[in-house]
Order: structure tokens, then sequence, then C-alpha cells
């Protein structure tokens, strides 16, 4: 019986120089072996310019993204107009109030001295919508915008989009005039500490919470330990302070125009016709409407310091950077 692989022809080597080699084999020509080593010589030629384009497109790649890094992180962020041309400085406050990013004291200060310090620069108008934040960068803020209303003596207008509460409101209270929408959320003056606590879940659970501590005070606000009284009435204490700060403050930046209720520093927040009625803004308004009516200078031109692509890499590579030192440094005190 015939094997069916008879009639299976061979497959040709995939390789071109295996598939040179062995047609030049059964040729049997003379002078074969030259042409093998000239066609292997070639082969590795081809290969090794291919692998040099790609290291250098590779290089150029990494060059061209060094490139923009830096012209991103070096290149303004503020704009810069025309001294000749009178304008509306603008600096925008959004989101949460904090330490890090584009809603820091730092970031929003240095915005405010550079629009002031624009010599086109009419007014200084601070278009906020943020729900509040740190009192701290709000407190800083505030305390510059009084200095600057005092070293300028430019006016500065606080409008209010879609929010202005808690640390946000602190930091309008210090303008000369608050502007906001009819249907704005505004108030919301006090202060807060939240948490969680787990001990009765513990219990229940029978799991127990081994945590030492060098002072006796020093872990009340871990939430998988019972907190006394004594320390519940001094995180109170100093929550009263800090809210009695900031009630002097609104008293302080809004004098007589300020209709007081027993409501007004309880931590509720009104609509925006309410602060109006209240005394807690001055007036309905937008933006472009303080530009063009109150400022009489309708360009607007905005001086917010925004953080970009690069500033963040940068940071989170240097943070990286930082932690594989201290992993280094670590690892440098515990081996041997």
């Amino acid at each position: 019986m015939q094997d069916p692989l008879d009639n299976v022809s061979a497959v040709p080597p995939a390789d071109p120089v295996s598939s040179s080699i062995s047609a030049a084999q059964n040729a049997s020509a003379p002078g074969w072996e030259r042409k093998v080593l000239e066609q292997l010589a070639f082969a590795t030629l081809r290969e090794q310019q291919t692998a040099r384009r790609w290291k250098v497109g590779l290089r150029l790649a990494w060059l061209a993204l060094l490139a923009v890094v830096f012209w991103q992180i070096f290149s303004y962020t503020t704009p810069i107009s025309n001294p000749s041309l009178p304008h509306t400085a603008m600096v925008s406050i959004r989101g949460e109030i904090g330490s890090e990013g584009e809603g820091s004291a730092e970031n929003i200060m240095a915005s405010m001295r550079n629009a002031l310090d624009d010599s086109g620069s009419q007014a200084l108008v601070i278009l906020i919508n943020s729900p509040g934040g740190s009192p701290v960068q709000a407190g800083l803020i505030n305390d510059e915008i009084h200095r600057l209303k005092v070293l300028h003596k430019k006016p500065i207008y606080a409008v209010v989009e879609e929010s202005c509460a808690s640390a946000a409101y602190y930091i309008a209270a210090a303008t000369d005039k608050i502007y906001v929408d009819k249907a704005s959320i505004v108030g919301s003056i006090g202060v807060l500490m939240d948490g969680f606590g787990f001990t009765g879940l513990m219990d229940k659970l029978g799991i127990e919470r081994r945590l030492m501590t060098a002072g006796a005070n020093k872990g009340f606000l871990d939430p998988f330990s019972p907190q006394t009284e004594a320390q519940r009435k001094h995180a109170q204490a100093m929550l009263d302070q800090i809210h009695a700060q900031f009630i002097d403050v609104v008293r302080k930046g809004r004098g007589e125009r300020l209709k007081e209720t027993p409501e007004m520093f309880s931590g509720l927040f009104w609509s925006g016709q309410q602060a109006v009625d209240m005394g807690l803004a001055d007036a309905l308004g937008s933006l472009d409407g303080v530009a063009r009516d109150v400022v009489k200078a309708p360009e607007v031109v905005d001086y917010s310091r925004r953080e970009n692509v690069a500033e963040r890499l940068a940071k989170r590579f240097g943070a990286a950077m930082g932690e594989g030192a201290v992993h280094a440094l670590r690892l440098g005190a515990t081996v041997r």
C-alpha cells in the first residue's frame, strides 16, 4: 500500500539565507561558497542597518518627548496682557481648596499678584466655584486679598458660579463686593471634623486593637480606639475656636451689609437670591456683566495658574524618585 506522505512535496525553508545555501549546494555550481558568504554578509549588514534605524528613531522620539515636557514646564502658564490696554483681570478658584494643586494658596496668591501687578488691569475678579476646603489655605488667601487691596488701590470682586461655600466663602468675604447667580449656593459658615468609630463592631467580632503610643492622647483620632469625653471636649473646643475665627472674618469683610440671624453661622447654606437678601452677597451678576458694567473694562484676561500635564508628570516622577531614594536608604541601613 502506498504511503500518502509520498505525494507530499518538501516544504522549502522559511529562512532566505538557508534557501540560498540549499539552492547553491544542490546546484553544485562552481564558486557557490563565495556566493553564500556574500549573501550572509549582506543579510548581516541589513540587520545591523535595521537595528541602527530603530535605535536612532527611539532616541529621536525620547528627545522630542523631553523637549515637549521641558517646554510645557518652563513655558508661561499665565497670559501676559498688553499693559497699554485696560482690561479686567480674572483669577478662578475651582474645586476643593487645599495645599496641593490649583486650589492651593500658593497658586491663587501668585495669580492675584500677577494680575494686580499688570498696569493694564483695572480690577481683579475672583471667579469662584468651590464647595470649600482647608481653612488654613483660605485664611492665607483672605489675608493676601486685604494686603493687595491696600498695596494696589484696585478693587477686588468675587463672582460666584455654582457654589461658594465654607472655605470658599471665607475667601470671598475679603473682597470689596460679592456677585452671585440667583441659584448659586452660598454660605455654610461652619467647621467640621469627621471620622468613623469601629470599636463596637470590633467587640462583636472579637477583634483586639493593639495600638502603642507615647502620650495618653496621641491616638485619640484613631477610628479603632474609643474616644474619651476629655478628648471629645478638646476637639470641640478647637473647632469652636476655628469657627469663631471664621465668623470674625465674615463680620469684618461684610460689615454693616450683613443682616445677622441665629442660623447665619450655623453651617446652613442659601441660594444666591437669599444670600443677597441676608447681606452675604451684594448683587446678582456674572463675570462678563461685572467686567462690562462695574469695572467698565469688558475685556477679561485670565491670570489663573493651571498645572499642566508636564508639571504633573514631573511631580510624580520626583515623588517616585524620592520614594526610591528612601527605599534605597532603608536597604542600606538594614542590609549588611
